[in-house]
C-alpha cells in the first residue's frame, strides 16, 4: 500500500497495529486492548484527516498510483460482456483513448475513456493517458455507431490533457476536440459522463460533453491543472495548492457552479481503498441517471442538453 505525504499518521497507526497483533500472535502476550485501542485511534484518524481535505490533496488522491483506472471500472462492471472497439478508420488506434459495448445488468451502453498506465511500459503504451487526435476521432465513431443502434454513451474521464505533442497538433487535435464538442451537443442518445480521475484542459473536454456529469468525491475538472497555473502565473511550481484553491476544481465547488449534476461518494480513504465498493456505487449511479434520461425523446435530449451548457456562467447583475 501507498500512501502520500498527508497520509502519513495513517501509515503509522497502521504499522503500530500490525505489529502489536504480530507480538500478539508470536507470543503468549495478550495484545487485544492495546490492538483495539490502536484500531480505535486509526478510525479516528482517518475520519478527521479524509473529512478535513485541501483541494491540492484532493488532487493528489485522483493521481493515487493505485488509483482504478477507466478499464478496471468497464471490467468490473460489465465483466465478460464488454467488448473492445478498435481504430478511427483514418489514420491508428490510439491506446490512449479506450473504448466498446458493455452491459450494465440487461442494458447495453457504450463505453468511452481515457486509459493510464500501471507501470513504465504500460504507461508509454497507453501515452500517459493523453489521446492525440485519432483518439477522438475514435471516440466519435463509437458514439455516432451507438446513436445508430440508439444505445446510451457513458464517458470516462482520467486525463492530464490531450497529448500537446507536435504530431498531435499536425493531424490537428484542436479540431479533433472541437469537433467532438459540436457532435456530442447534438447526439440523439443519452450521454453519461463520470470524472473518475483527473478532468485537465480540453482533454477532459472533447468527451466530458453529457446530459449528466458525475464526479467521484476525490476527482477535479479544471481548464487547466494547479501546476501549470502555478507556473504560469507565479513562474513556479511551488504555489500549485494555492493554484488548486484558486481554481475551485474540487467535485464539492464544481457541484455549488452548477457545472456538475452529482458528486459519486468514494470509500474512506479513496476509491483505491474498497475497489468494490467504488464499482458498485458508479455502477448505480450510472443506472440510475440512464432511468432518468432514456424516457426523453430525441429532440428534447439535445433541446436540454443544449440548454444546460448555453446556462452556464450566466447570471443576473
Amino acid at each position: 500500500m501507498e500512501y502520500l505525504e498527508f497520509e502519513l499518521p495513517i501509515k503509522e497507526l497502521q504499522e503500530q497495529y500490525e505489529k502489536a497483533c504480530k507480538i500478539g500472535e508470536e507470543s503468549d502476550i495478550d495484545v487485544s486492548n492495546t490492538c483495539k485501542q490502536i484500531e480505535k485511534k486509526l478510525a479516528e484518524t482517518k475520519k478527521e484527516i479524509y473529512k478535513n481535505l485541501t483541494p491540492w490533496q484532493r488532487v493528489q488522491l485522483s493521481r493515487h498510483p493505485n488509483r482504478p483506472y477507466t478499464l478496471d471500472y468497464i471490467n468490473a462492471i460489465c465483466g465478460d460482456s464488454f467488448l473492445e472497439l478498435h481504430g478511427d478508420r483514418n489514420f491508428k488506434d490510439d491506446k490512449a483513448m479506450i473504448g466498446g459495448l458493455g452491459k450494465i445488468g440487461d442494458q447495453s451502453y457504450m463505453f468511452i475513456g481515457q486509459q493510464k498506465g500501471y507501470n513504465t511500459k504500460t504507461r508509454q503504451y497507453r501515452n500517459f493517458g493523453m489521446a492525440n487526435p485519432e483518439g477522438y476521432r475514435k471516440a466519435l465513431r463509437l458514439m455516432k455507431s451507438a446513436e445508430k443502434f440508439g444505445i446510451p454513451v457513458v464517458t470516462l474521464i482520467d486525463t492530464p490533457g490531450a497529448y500537446p505533442g507536435l504530431e498531435a497538433e499536425e493531424r490537428g487535435q484542436g479540431e479533433a476536440i472541437a469537433r467532438n464538442i459540436l457532435e456530442m451537443t447534438r447526439l440523439k442518445v443519452p450521454i453519461i459522463v463520470v470524472i473518475i480521475g483527473e478532468g485537465a484542459s480540453g482533454g477532459a473536454l472533447g468527451i466530458g460533453v453529457g446530459d449528466r456529469v458525475l464526479m467521484l468525491e476525490n476527482t477535479w475538472y479544471s481548464v487547466i491543472s494547479p501546476e501549470s497555473c502555478s507556473s504560469i502565473l507565479w513562474r513556479s511550481w511551488e504555489y500549485k495548492e494555492q493554484a488548486a484553491e484558486a481554481l475551485k476544481l474540487t467535485a464539492t465547488d464544481m457541484k455549488k457552479l452548477k457545472l456538475i449534476d452529482q458528486i459519486v461518494k468514494e470509500p474512506l480513504g479513496g476509491a483505491h481503498s474498497n475497489r468494490e465498493e467504488t464499482y458498485i456505487e458508479v455502477a448505480k449511479a450510472i443506472s440510475k441517471t440512464y432511468g432518468e434520461l432514456k424516457d426523453l425523446s430525441p429532440k428534447d435530449l439535445v433541446g436540454k442538453r443544449m440548454d444546460k451548457y448555453s446556462e452556464m456562467g450566466v447570471f443576473k447583475g
